[in-house]
């Protein structure tokens, strides 16, 4: 099952975390700072893609937080 992306959406005067098809937000702050700081902790510890909002909805600088490689590259200049 492919896991769900994470949103950072307004919702009314305030701002909401919410999982891609949720049905309702997983959290609701006062700033959209307090909103970014928890979803991308979500975003980081689930490993997909944390997409901020504007206030008009417009999607704006999204993040992707990729597995760790178990075996990365050796050559680092490269």
């Amino acid at each position: 099952m492919a896991k769900s992306n994470v949103h950072v959406v307004p919702h009314g005067k305030e701002w909401a975390v919410e999982r891609a098809n949720a049905q309702r937000p997983s959290n609701v702050f006062d700033t959209k700072k307090e909103a970014m700081e928890r979803a991308r902790e979500i975003a980081k510890n689930a490993q997909v893609e944390l997409i901020p909002h504007n206030k008009d909805g417009q999607i704006s600088n999204p993040n992707t937080f990729a597995p760790k490689d178990p075996n990365p590259p050796k050559d680092k200049k490269h």
